[in-house]
């Protein structure tokens, strides 16, 4: 009873608060449209210059994105990757290097038999954004 009382509570505040935003988001500006205007520039200010240098500043941060964008992807197949392996009793994990780069996995490091390098590929290749594997594994 007190839960559907308190639920009620909450949707009328949320519906309210919601209701006076959006009134006052319409009616706030006297319901006068706001006059257009074009951009003034200040005096002694190229603006073709200042266009240019914009695009190209707006040029750097989208490659930064990107690139910050596939380091994440990285990081993401390196950890999905090692975590299939540290939840493989057949494979030591710590002993296995994982380096991803475009989507390319490299495994190095020492396992303690072929099966076992052969589960640690498998594995690699069987995850999901892997192009493609490259053995650096040495068997002891």
């Amino acid at each position: 009873m007190i839960r559907a009382l308190l639920k009620l509570v909450l949707v009328v505040v949320l519906i309210s608060a919601a209701a006076a935003f959006f009134l006052g988001y319409r009616f706030g500006d006297d319901g006068a449209p706001a006059a257009a205007t074009a951009p003034v520039a200040a005096p002694g200010v190229d603006t073709e210059r200042a266009r240019q240098t914009g695009a190209e500043i707006g040029e750097t941060v989208a490659t930064g994105a990107a690139q910050a964008r596939q380091a994440i992807n990285d990081g993401a197949l390196t950890a999905k990757i090692k975590s299939k392996m540290a939840l493989d009793d057949t494979i030591r994990a710590a002993a296995i290097d994982v380096d991803t780069s475009g989507g390319v996995v490299t495994l190095s490091g020492t396992v303690r038999s072929e099966s076992e390098r052969a589960r640690a590929l498998q594995l690699a290749r069987e995850t999901d954004g892997v192009t493609s594997v490259s053995d650096r594994l040495t068997v002891r």
